[in-house]
């Protein structure tokens, strides 16, 4: 802070405890007070004003962007950001594709830095449409605008839960939805296209046409198979950039539609026990170490034989799903069948099954997950948490647990985070093994950080 803005002795002599303290105790200018006198003469007109310190706006711009962060449902996305999304890491892509992923990138960064119109992001599962989308909303809460990310499916499904809601109206949801500065529409197409459905949906889109209102929408289909009214919205070249994202599905990418059974794990198979590789291991902290060598013995003496479940719980970028993976492909190995799915993306295909042009049956996928001889469910928490998806994923767990197949699940949720239905069968030591990773986060090839483990193409 400059000289103007040096506190007084009156700032600092009335300092409270500080447990009561508004800004940073720590803080040289005003010792948590929050506020200074500026130094001015006494004819100024702001003399003996206080003023807030920096210290305290610093803090004051943390809390909003905190409370954005919440009311914008991207907590389960908040570490999709441009930073963390890599086209040229995309193993597999032609370079047709990799150049498709680049423009989207650029285009989209170009849209977060000024919010102008419409984005519409079009391609196939897995593509990075999703990503990009958080990503916009991501910077947007970086900069304090207020941003609510939805997929349609869970729109809707907020629409009907505010019905009977005790703590909100289903006018002030559907005005919220209408009218926030920033609407993040994710999967549009994958919901199911009742009347009731298609009339809310139509009417949150027109509103915001009608208003210009910054609106992100992303979706798998062509504007021919969507609702005539929303696609002729969509096409209007005067407010809605259009990018169309060419790259193949990077997560399944061998999977033909309609099939959840594995025979390979795509460009997850080089992720094994192999290449599980500790390079730098010994400048890990000792209990670090001790704690990495427990978890990977568990992993290996659980794919020597799957019983029941393993859950590995660990932070962002740790190895979860290279380990998964890796149990995953030494069963392959064994010609066991498996079925290895992230857990958002396992719901956004049962969510596409009710359209249709889909290839295939809701209730077809879901017994074939529910009853798969090997279950591996990645990222389980970083899905949304609507009531559906909730009740989707207890339903494959609980048959699953009740039948004691063998099922993976990694997540960066702690045992006391999971929903209590699903941690009462994770405590059940008869069934499940949890382990809790605490590797620190591992980013292949970022810039300027140092190899502490060698983990593949991906770390999860």
């Amino acid at each position: 802070m400059s000289k103007e803005n040096t506190p007084t002795s009156s700032s600092t002599d009335t300092a409270r405890p500080s447990v009561d303290l508004p800004g940073d105790p720590n803080c040289p200018i005003c010792g948590g007070v929050g506020h200074v006198r500026q130094d001015l003469p006494i004819t100024d007109p702001n003399f003996g004003k206080l003023v807030m310190c920096s210290c305290l706006q610093q803090k004051a711009v943390a809390g909003a962007q905190t409370r954005l962060m919440r009311l914008s449902n991207l907590e389960a996305l908040k570490d999709k950001t441009f930073e963390t999304f890599r086209p040229e890491g995309l193993v597999g892509a032609g370079t047709k594709e990799v150049s498709s992923l680049e423009m989207a990138f650029r285009f989209a960064q170009q849209y977060a830095s000024d919010l102008r119109g419409w984005f519409l992001l079009m391609g196939g599962y897995g593509c990075g449409k999703t990503h990009l989308a958080a990503a916009i909303a991501n910077s947007a809460i970086q900069r304090g605008v207020e941003t609510l990310f939805l997929t349609v499916p869970d729109l809707l499904d907020w629409l009907r839960y505010s019905y009977d809601a005790p703590d909100t109206s289903f006018e002030e949801r559907f005005e919220e939805i209408r009218n926030v500065p920033l609407l993040v529409l994710d999967d549009l197409g994958t919901q199911n296209a009742t009347p009731w459905a298609e009339e809310k949906l139509f009417q949150i889109i027109n509103h915001r046409y009608v208003k210009r209102l910054p609106t992100v929408v992303t979706t798998n289909l062509d504007l021919v198979e969507i609702d005539g009214r929303i696609s002729s919205r969509l096409l209007d070249p005067q407010l809605v950039d259009k990018i169309m994202i060419t790259a193949p599905d990077y997560r399944r990418p061998s999977k033909g539609e309609g099939q959840s059974q594995r025979t390979d794990l795509g460009l997850l198979a080089d992720m094994t026990f192999g290449t599980f590789s500790l390079r730098e291991f010994e400048k890990l902290e000792p209990d670090v170490r001790a704690n990495l060598e427990k978890v990977y013995r568990a992993v290996q003496q659980y794919a020597e034989n799957p019983s029941g479940w393993l859950v590995i719980s660990g932070g962002y970028f740790c190895g979860k799903t290279h380990l998964a993976a890796a149990i995953g492909n030494y069963r392959l190995k064994n010609s066991d069948r498996v079925s290895f799915w992230v857990v958002a993306e396992l719901l956004d295909h049962l969510r596409a099954t009710f359209s249709p042009n889909s290839n295939t049956t809701y209730d077809h996928l879901f017994e074939e997950v529910r009853n798969a001889s090997l279950l591996i469910l990645d990222d389980y928490g970083g899905q949304s948490s609507t009531p559906w998806a909730q009740e989707k994923m207890y339903q494959i767990l609980n048959f699953r647990y009740n039948a004691n197949l063998p099922t993976v699940i990694t997540t960066t949720k702690k045992l006391e985070e999971i929903e209590p239905r699903l941690r009462s069968r994770m405590m059940d030591r008869r069934k499940c093994v949890f382990v809790a990773l605490q590797a620190p986060a591992y980013i292949p090839n970022a810039p300027g950080k140092s190899e502490t483990r060698a983990r593949g193409k991906r770390a999860g």
